[in-house]
């Protein structure tokens, strides 16, 4: 009996994420990190698969599966859908005793509105939570790489997910100024897509797209000479064709989404009071989320504003562990929370 009293209102903190969700479970750290993706009958309505197994059926189902990315951008494209994911996560962590109603935190992207906002509160209501409260991603990244947010000193953060990039920069436990564009990881495999598309007539799919990027991709000019045999369908002749591209060429079919991640973090910097702008030329910028493992974006970045950048030690779980903090420490943290809208 024990065991099933200690998960008793075990609180969580989700980093509801367009390409990852993770679970942060108090007392026992990430317990959960899978692809934001289900895959549903569309005949009978029925989940078949939710995160890892779905993401591989990405592209690969027959007609009457479609394997959905709930969430695009950012924030919840498809609610029915997300708030069934969430459920399947929650569930999954709390199988022992289902009547467990825990308190959740969730973390979302900084320029999200208020509708959205009330989406996402909805979907965690509506996954079985007892309160659900709000951070705002740059704040619970910036917690999670172990800023000082709370000192009366600039924090800046360069936040890099797969739907948005979020740049804010953070004193005394509150966002001074903070800029969220809806580029990310997603756009950079875009932009492959759309080169192999142009150059080589082919078409590929996303999550060929996406390994490209991690195996070859960078933000800086490279010396090795990396090399990737891509395969897709051949636009001409229909039928499957595998190409060789450098390094080099999808750096240039990437160009775009990486400078507008770098003019974000200029503009941002453009608005910092001048008080902080000083802090900043001293702690630096870190450099977190899936994105900031792109080779080459620490460098690129320090070459263009000038400033100490720092890659964070594990910059996927960051925003997790950073809300996680919030539900170990609640009233502490509390603060640093969104507000309750007054009805």
């Amino acid at each position: 009996m024990g065991s099933k009293l200690a998960f008793l209102g075990r609180d969580m903190a989700i980093d509801l994420g367009t390409a990852n969700t993770l679970v942060y479970v108090r007392g026992r750290g990430i317990v959960l990190n899978e692809p934001s993706v289900v895959a549903i009958n569309t005949t009978t309505g029925k989940i078949v698969a939710v995160g890892i197994e779905a993401k591989r059926m990405i592209g690969r189902t027959p007609g009457n599966v479609v394997a959905v990315r709930p969430l695009k951008d950012g924030v919840i494209a498809d609610f029915d859908v997300t708030e069934r994911m969430l459920r399947y996560f929650i569930q999954q962590i709390h199988r022992r005793c289902l009547f467990a109603k825990p308190r959740i935190i969730i973390a979302v992207p900084s320029g999200i509105t208020g509708v959205e906002q009330r989406a996402v509160k909805e979907a965690g209501y509506q996954a079985g939570a007892r309160r659900v409260y709000i951070i705002e991603e740059p704040m619970a990244a910036a917690i999670g790489a172990g800023l000082p947010v709370h000192q009366p000193t600039g924090n800046m953060v360069v936040d890099i997910g797969g739907g948005t990039t979020e740049v804010a920069i953070i004193s005394m436990g509150g966002i001074v100024v903070s800029q969220s564009i809806r580029v990310a990881g997603d756009e950079l495999d875009q932009a492959i897509i759309s080169f192999a598309k142009k150059e080589y007539s082919l078409m590929l799919g996303e999550r060929t797209a996406e390994e490209i990027k991690i195996a070859i991709g960078s933000a800086c000019p490279t010396d090795d000479n990396l090399q990737a045999e891509i395969r897709g369908r051949d636009l001409v002749t229909g039928l499957p064709k595998t190409v060789v591209v450098t390094a080099e060429e999808i750096r240039r079919a990437t160009e775009e989404p990486i400078n507008a991640i770098v003019d974000a973090v200029k503009t941002t910097l453009d608005k910092c009071p001048p008080e902080l702008s000083g802090d900043l030329m001293d702690r630096g910028i870190a450099l977190t989320g899936g994105g900031a493992l792109l080779r080459g974006l620490d460098d690129r970045l320090r070459e263009e504003t000038g400033m100490p950048i720092h890659l964070v030690d594990n910059p996927l779980d960051s925003v997790a562990l950073g809300t996680g903090r919030c539900v170990e420490d609640f009233d502490a943290l509390q603060q640093v929370l969104v507000p309750e809208p007054r009805n």
